[in-house]
């Protein structure tokens, strides 16, 4: 079930009445663990309920992976933690490899044999991927590698490991939490206040409107340009690129405004997703505020263990390199993915590279100077940043030609993209600039009572008429 489906609605309003009523009996936390597992397998299950099968191997897998390496290293076997880390590797990564890149990886063997001329029919399987593989598959993954590492101790309760593994609000796109954050909040009795579910709410509230209003309405332009980039010129197809990323980001941050809200009113707080992006004054700032949860955790479990910055210059660059492509990858079995990865991965490197030469103004410069020059970097960076989605967009190669031609053919610019960029990126503006300025997301939460509640009112509006419910998220099909 979507987020933004009536079927949610309910879902999540019978499930806290639920969970608030079992709170109440003497061994509560116990039983509220147990019903929040039922009702996240059944939150994946309405999805297709062949797919939970997977779910529960990860989970026994991981549990008794993680017990392993936590005995070896009570023993001082170094043989048995790198078994058990063996173990959950392979198996959680060949489930992953197997469902999202097997048909790739056959379609771009025979391409290659084709190239050098031997000519191959692959017979490749139809196989569906299963919703979130990629985001439960790293989540844990991180449990094993921290246990590994001697950072995390196994948990000792199977159902509380299942219940990390499987919580509805993040399950199907993440937040990708860590075992260090989302265990403990399992383990102990969860008291939210009044604030924390206003708060929740509001998260809710702007989610949907992110999503519904401004994402959804957004693709309607974007996907008429990609659908025929032929049939349009440079600005036109530039106009779409900029609604692209505002469609992306709205979509995206929606969902984590939405998963976090959900699990805010069930008294756990998940990590922040989204921290205006698009305010980034270089590369490295951008990945520190888009998709917090995957970029922290291609940092330190990737980018760290292929050397990271401690083996010099060299050894850097090719660590970010190869951390991007893989990001890229992760994504989703395209090439376009991977020239994804790899741009951002060129823009790491560069900006690596010549950040110590850069120009840096001086700490009493004026306030008007210091501003413009961010401003100046911001939309720089927003300049390259948009120029890469077009990969991530593009459904082939074909698609990409075509764009990348259109983009440099000149022609009228479609004035009917004018009104709605403008009008939908002042509204991401109108929540975003407030938050940002305030350095508080829950800012809209802080207004007085009656203020808060007209404001609410009129997004919830402008969510019910301005989009097309039920459209699923972006990052479900990764």
């Amino acid at each position: 079930m979507l987020f933004n489906s009536p079927e949610y609605a309910v879902f999540l309003l019978v499930c806290l009445g639920v969970y608030y009523a079992v709170g109440r009996a003497r061994s509560g936390l116990r039983i509220q663990n147990l019903f929040l597992l039922g009702a996240s397998y059944v939150f994946y299950g309405w999805w297709d309920y062949r797919f939970l099968s997977l779910i529960m191997i990860s989970t026994v897998v991981d549990f008794v992976a993680g017990r392993i390496i936590a005995g070896g290293r009570a023993s001082g076997s170094r043989v048995a933690m790198r078994r058990g880390l063996l173990v959950t590797v392979v198996s959680n990564l060949g489930i992953l490899g197997f469902f999202k890149y097997f048909g790739f990886f056959v379609e771009s063997a025979a391409a290659l044999l084709d190239a050098i001329g031997l000519p191959a029919t692959p017979s490749v399987l139809e196989i569906l991927l299963p919703i979130g593989i990629s985001f439960y598959t790293f989540q844990t993954l991180s449990y094993s590698i921290d246990i590994y590492r001697g950072r995390l101790e196994p948990v000792d309760d199977f159902f509380e490991f299942a219940l990390f593994v499987a919580f509805f609000p993040q399950l199907v796109a993440g937040p990708i939490e860590r075992a260090r954050r989302l265990l403990p909040q399992i383990a102990a009795p969860r008291r939210p206040s009044a604030v924390d579910l206003y708060e929740g709410a509001w998260l809710i509230v702007l989610g949907l409107f992110r999503k519904v209003a401004i994402a959804d309405t957004a693709a309607v332009f974007v996907d008429r340009a990609f659908a025929n980039p032929q049939e349009h010129g440079s600005l036109a197809l530039s106009a779409a690129l900029v609604l692209y990323a505002l469609q992306i980001y709205c979509d995206f941050a929606g969902y984590s405004n939405i998963a976090r809200g959900s699990a805010k009113l069930l008294g756990f707080e998940l990590i922040r997703n989204f921290q205006h992006p698009y305010f980034s004054r270089n590369p490295r700032e951008f990945w520190r505020r888009w998709h917090i949860s995957l970029s922290t955790w291609l940092r330190d479990y990737l980018y760290i263990s292929l050397g990271g910055n401690r083996r010099g210059a060299a050894r850097t660059y090719g660590a970010l390199m190869l951390t991007m492509l893989l990001g890229g990858l992760w994504h989703g079995a395209s090439w376009n993915f991977v020239l994804w990865g790899g741009l951002h991965g060129a823009y790491l490197v560069i900006h690596r590279a010549v950040e110590p030469v850069l120009p840096r103004l001086p700490a009493n410069a004026p306030a008007i100077l210091r501003m413009s020059s961010a401003t100046v970097r911001a939309l720089g960076t927003f300049a390259l940043v948009c120029g890469t989605w077009l990969f991530f967009r593009s459904s082939d190669m074909e698609t990409t030609r075509h764009f990348l031609a259109g983009l440099v053919s000149g022609g009228a610019f479609d004035w009917h993209l004018l009104a709605p960029t403008l009008i939908l990126w002042g509204c991401i503006l109108a929540i975003d600039v407030p938050q940002a300025i305030t350095r508080n997301e829950h800012i809209f939460a802080r207004l007085p009572i009656p203020v808060g509640a007209f404001v609410a009112s009129v997004l919830i509006v402008l969510t019910l008429f301005a989009g097309t419910p039920s459209v699923p998220f972006i990052y479900f099909q990764f």
